[in-house]
């Protein structure tokens, strides 16, 4: 039975869904392990919903300690089919500002040590990636901003980075010469295991300082960013809601059969463990 049609994963300073009615916490299991946090189940402007706060509550867990695989597997679990990620970012833009909220179509990885594919162990899957966000969702969020009175601007390019600490003057001005736009640390394994679970995906990044390229603008410090960040939270909150009200029912987009063909391995070669481990994701197609 399906829990919930839309998953909200929630950034730094988003710990939280104002709004959620109905209420019940869930903890899922998971075969890769424990996910950030308990689940939050509820509904939201008439559509059932699940909340996810991506560090745990408390601000727990650092970008490269984010268990992805099991965020998302947990999220398909549940029967969700669409994900919002609300995430903080820095810009690489002057036209992109602290508190304006940017949808990017692409990303860039300059991650080095993270699980980012279900597949291994015995099943070899390549799923296209060329547009990695849902367009759809994408859309939805850019409307919902407009009709919560926030900026928010389609497209651009999210450089996803391994942190803990923020980029080099130099790493901030190479990824400005490549014309990327924002730079965050946690949404591109988001994305990929969500295309591997034929969930469409799209991230809002939340713009909270200019990076460390910008002249006149002081380094980042943590200060700056927590002030930015409350005020980014409850237009988020509000952004969320209008993109929950008005996402379509039906799923047209291709992200709903991502894997038809993406599935290389001869199923009698899948050793039983591992189909066993990925029948939720792969087990309408191994199974005809």
């Amino acid at each position: 039975m399906q829990q919930a049609e839309i998953g909200i994963i929630g950034g730094s300073g988003l710990y939280s869904m104002p709004g959620l009615t109905n209420t019940r916490e869930e903890r899922v299991e998971t075969p890769f392990g424990e996910p950030s946090d308990a689940f939050i189940l509820g509904d939201l402007e008439g559509r059932k919903v699940v909340f996810l706060a991506r560090h745990g509550r408390g601000h727990k867990l650092l970008p490269s300690e984010l268990n992805f695989r099991a965020n998302i597997y947990a999220m398909k679990k549940l029967g969700v089919e669409r994900i919002l990620s609300v995430s903080a970012v820095g810009s690489l833009k002057e036209e992109h500002k602290p508190t304006d909220f940017v949808v990017p179509n692409q990303f860039i990885d300059r991650t080095f040590h993270r699980e980012s594919t279900f597949f291994g162990n015995g099943i070899v899957g390549h799923v296209a990636f060329g547009d990695p966000v849902c367009a759809t969702v994408a859309k939805t969020i850019v409307d919902a901003c407009a009709a919560a009175d926030v900026v928010g601007k389609g497209g651009g390019t999210y450089v996803c980075m391994e942190g803990p600490q923020f980029s080099t003057r130099a790493e901030s001005n190479l990824y400005r010469s490549w014309g990327a736009d924002v730079i965050g640390m946690t949404n591109l394994q988001e994305a990929k295991l969500a295309r591997e679970a034929e969930i469409c995906y799209a991230t809002m990044a939340m713009v909270t300082d200019y990076d460390c390229w910008r002249e006149g603008h002081d380094d980042v410090s943590v200060e700056q960013i927590v002030a930015v960040l409350n005020q980014n939270a409850a237009n988020a909150a509000n952004v969320v809601r209008a993109a929950v009200a008005a996402m379509p029912k039906e799923r047209t987009c291709a992200c709903a059969t991502a894997l038809q063909y993406a599935i290389l391995t001869n199923p009698a070669a899948i050793p039983a463990e591992t189909r066993e481990r990925l029948d939720l994701l792969v087990g309408k197609y191994l199974n005809k």
